[in-house]
């Protein structure tokens, strides 16, 4: 059973570290009607309407609402596809659902369909999610919009306890679809583009983009958090300004700097100036 006091106050330490703008949000992969958590949401049913499942995650992530998708509350097929509520038609295989509008042909409209992210087909019946902080469910993922300054901290918060960077699978299309399936199935925090859809339809800001943990990886994440502040004051916000030869890069940078022959030892206290010193100076 899942310890849900423990992840409302992990989300709630998220959004204050990372400052975010929107929730983070909970997303649970549902196997039968059973696994609705009470109180969401069918779009369907409680609006008389479909919904793209961005504009779900957003309603989630900007109203605090709980929303559950199942196949018949769907408006886009790309999420039906990718969590497997329905197999593939040849029509998306053959490649017509990129050629030929984006794609300039037919095979690389095929070449995106076959390589498209995919759950086994019949395994989940939908998708619910909710603000991370007020879940009252297990979710399988979490996923938080960020913009590039967030989304650093959270890169050197997700190396500090391997050092491994992210490898990640990048689209301009299903941004509700890659970043969660590839945590699932590999396990690993992932990195993705909100898709047009995301941004036109569903409200997603031209800065944003998106960050998704899986949910055994949450305190490893937040330690790293904790972790990268405490020992290199990696936190936000971030403190601007163009330091000449500075002196704060860590001890390593330094010798290793040496090590590859820069001139690394310092003549001068650091000097922070403006740009507008540079551009006089040049």
């Amino acid at each position: 059973m899942a310890d849900l006091e423990q992840i409302h106050r992990s989300g709630e330490e998220i959004e204050r570290r990372l400052r975010l703008q929107s929730f983070p949000i909970a997303i649970k992969l549902l196997r039968s009607e059973e696994d609705i958590p009470e109180g969401a949401v069918r779009p369907k049913k409680a609006l008389g309407y479909h919904l793209l499942l961005c504009q779900a995650f957003q309603i989630s992530r900007r109203m605090g609402i709980t929303v559950a998708m199942l196949k018949e509350d769907m408006w886009c097929f790309e999420p039906v596809i990718g969590y497997g509520l329905a197999e593939p038609p040849q029509y998306f295989l053959d490649g017509y659902n990129r050629f030929p509008d984006d794609v300039e042909t037919l095979q690389a409209g095929s070449n995106y369909a076959h390589e498209f992210p995919r759950l086994e087909t019949g395994k989940y019946i939908g998708i619910v999610s909710a603000p991370l902080m007020t879940a009252n469910f297990e979710p399988d993922v979490v996923m938080i919009y960020c913009n590039p300054a967030q989304l650093t901290v959270l890169l050197l918060a997700n190396e500090y306890k391997d050092g491994h960077s992210l490898t990640c699978t990048l689209s301009g299309h299903a941004a509700c679809v890659y970043p969660v399936i590839a945590s699932i199935q590999n396990r690993k925090s992932q990195v993705a583009m909100p898709c047009r859809g995301d941004r036109c339809l569903a409200v997603a800001g031209d800065d944003e983009l998106i960050f998704t943990v899986p949910i055994e990886k949450l305190e490893d994440l937040l330690s790293g958090l904790r972790g990268i502040e405490q020992t290199a004051g990696s936190k936000l916000p971030v403190v601007r300004g163009i330091m000449l030869e500075p002196e704060v890069l860590p001890e390593s940078y330094m010798k290793i700097g040496r090590m590859v022959g820069l001139d690394t030892v310092s003549k001068r206290v650091g000097k922070t100036v403006g740009l507008d010193t540079i551009s006089r100076e040049k």
